[in-house]
């Protein structure tokens, strides 16, 4: 007879292979279930377009995994984890040719905004330089799992960061500036004048001067493998291919993890209507590039850029949040991409690169966004197209096929809008719990939200460690 199980985890992306660590590293039996046939979830790496080139289905770069606070207490380089860096983090060009740039330095970021923002920046930032490791696990941590380790700097964060982006983007008095932080922003696909958005646009910009952000070596995959390998040297066990539709095909556990959206959890342990009101967000149409050469753009910056965000202003990005938040097709888009090969020449053969990009758009939407992503690369890159030797596209349909926490092409698990950006799932001191009492949510519909940085895995484990202590 098999002996039970102290913790089943249903889901191997970032979280749940972390949420599964903590508890083995505590000395407990735990066995993860995915459904796919490789673990990964959002931080996976495939073939998408030719042979040898090497994409990252939906994330890419990595400023919250390498600043994570519970990746940083494991040994994940010694299982094949190598963080690599570009020589900018990030780029925003614009129209004239310019650009500003998201630097390690501080100084250099300044700089790039001119000479009448330069000391706002510096000012915003000053506060918190040398204490990201502080901040990052005390604001990763809420709600507060653990008593916060720097009261006085996080209350400091809170003042600055709880208010919509737009108020502290108000510092600001150019436009290059306040283009660059809203599109920080708008990597959760929040409309700029929400809850705490400000926040957002913060904490992307502390990580790249305290971590940079950078991609790992061979792609996102290598992340995952690393969780996984040192899992099971831990003496968990991992199963794929292995789709779970009720709890009873799961072996007999002391407790439940799921690594899902919170109404998969819901269809999955029964818990009838528990998440009924937790909402989706806006999706993305993603396009995976195998490319001949480095992307032609204008400026210079973005030629060194790992990420290069493409709005241009304040103003076009904040319309596009409005606009798919409505539920219409933005236009002009904002586009996010990704260059892994300025970092890692081994993601693409020769001298060509792999490229990636997106486009915000409604939930569930079923459209060709193609074209449109396009015209506004190369309104920054002209004969971007020229170098296109294949592309992969996945809309929303598709994005939820390959994983099914992404509901309508929803990447965030949960629209990260109003108060939903910092209450995850559910209004409680303890959103990893659920009514069922030996079931747990460790997804990224928990605190703090997307990410891979493994952070909401954590939090889960500890809610799993101190239930299971008490029984």
């Amino acid at each position: 007879m098999t002996s039970m199980l102290d913790a089943v985890v249903v889901g191997a992306g970032p979280n749940g292979l972390t949420a599964a660590v903590e508890l083995a590293r505590r000395g407990l039996s735990v066995a993860v279930f995915e459904a796919k046939e490789t673990v990964g979830g959002g931080a996976r790496t495939e073939e998408l377009t030719l042979p040898g080139f090497r994409h990252d289905p939906c994330s890419a770069v990595h400023p919250l995994g390498a600043g994570s606070p519970v990746f940083s207490t494991m040994p994940l380089a010694r299982y094949g984890l190598d963080w690599v860096h570009p020589e900018l983090p990030m780029a925003h060009p614009f129209d004239d040719g310019t650009a500003a740039v998201l630097a390690r330095s501080v100084g250099e970021t300044a700089a790039s905004f001119g000479p009448r923002d330069a000391g706002a920046y510096r000012r915003l930032v000053a506060p918190f330089l040398g204490k990201w490791d502080t901040l990052a696990r005390d604001f990763m941590s809420l709600p507060l799992t653990a008593l916060p380790r720097d009261p006085v700097t996080l209350a400091r964060f809170g003042l600055a960061g709880l208010p919509p982006s737009t108020w502290l983007s108000s510092r600001f008095r150019e436009e290059k500036a306040k283009a660059l932080f809203a599109g920080l922003v708008a990597h959760v696909i929040a409309p700029l004048g929400g809850f705490a958005t400000g926040a957002v646009g913060l904490i992307f910009a502390l990580a790249a001067h305290a971590v940079g952000w950078p991609a790992a070596r061979g792609g996102s995959q290598s992340i995952s493998d690393a969780l996984a390998a040192y899992l099971r040297d831990l003496g968990g066990t991992v199963h794929t291919g292995f789709e779970v539709k009720r709890l009873d095909d799961l072996p007999p556990a002391r407790a439940y993890v799921f690594d899902t959206a919170p109404t998969a959890l819901a269809r999955i342990a029964g818990l009838g209507r528990a998440y009924d009101g937790y909402r989706y967000g806006a999706a993305v149409f993603k396009i995976d590039y195998a490319l001949d050469g480095p992307v032609p753009w204008t400026a210079e910056a973005p030629r060194r850029a790992g990420t290069v965000q493409i709005g241009p202003t304040s103003r076009d990005i904040g319309a596009a949040l409005r606009a798919v938040t409505a539920g219409r097709t933005p236009t002009p888009p904002f586009l996010i991409t990704a260059q892994p090969s300025l970092a890692d020449p081994s993601r693409a053969p020769g001298d060509r690169q792999v490229f990636w990009a997106y486009g915000h758009v409604p939930h569930g939407w079923r459209g060709d966004f193609t074209d449109s992503v396009e015209r506004q690369i190369e309104r920054f890159a002209p004969g971007f197209r020229d170098r296109v030797l294949a592309r992969a596209t996945a809309g929303p349909p598709q994005l939820a096929e390959r994983n099914a926490n992404y509901v309508g092409g929803d990447i965030a698990c949960g629209a990260a809008s109003g108060l939903q950006l910092l209450v995850r799932s559910k209004l409680s001191l303890s959103p990893y719990t659920t009514p069922h009492p030996a079931v747990f949510l460790c997804s990224s519909a928990t605190p703090p939200g997307p990410g891979v940085h493994g952070m909401s895995g954590h939090n889960a484990a500890k809610a799993v460690w101190r239930r299971l202590r008490a029984s």
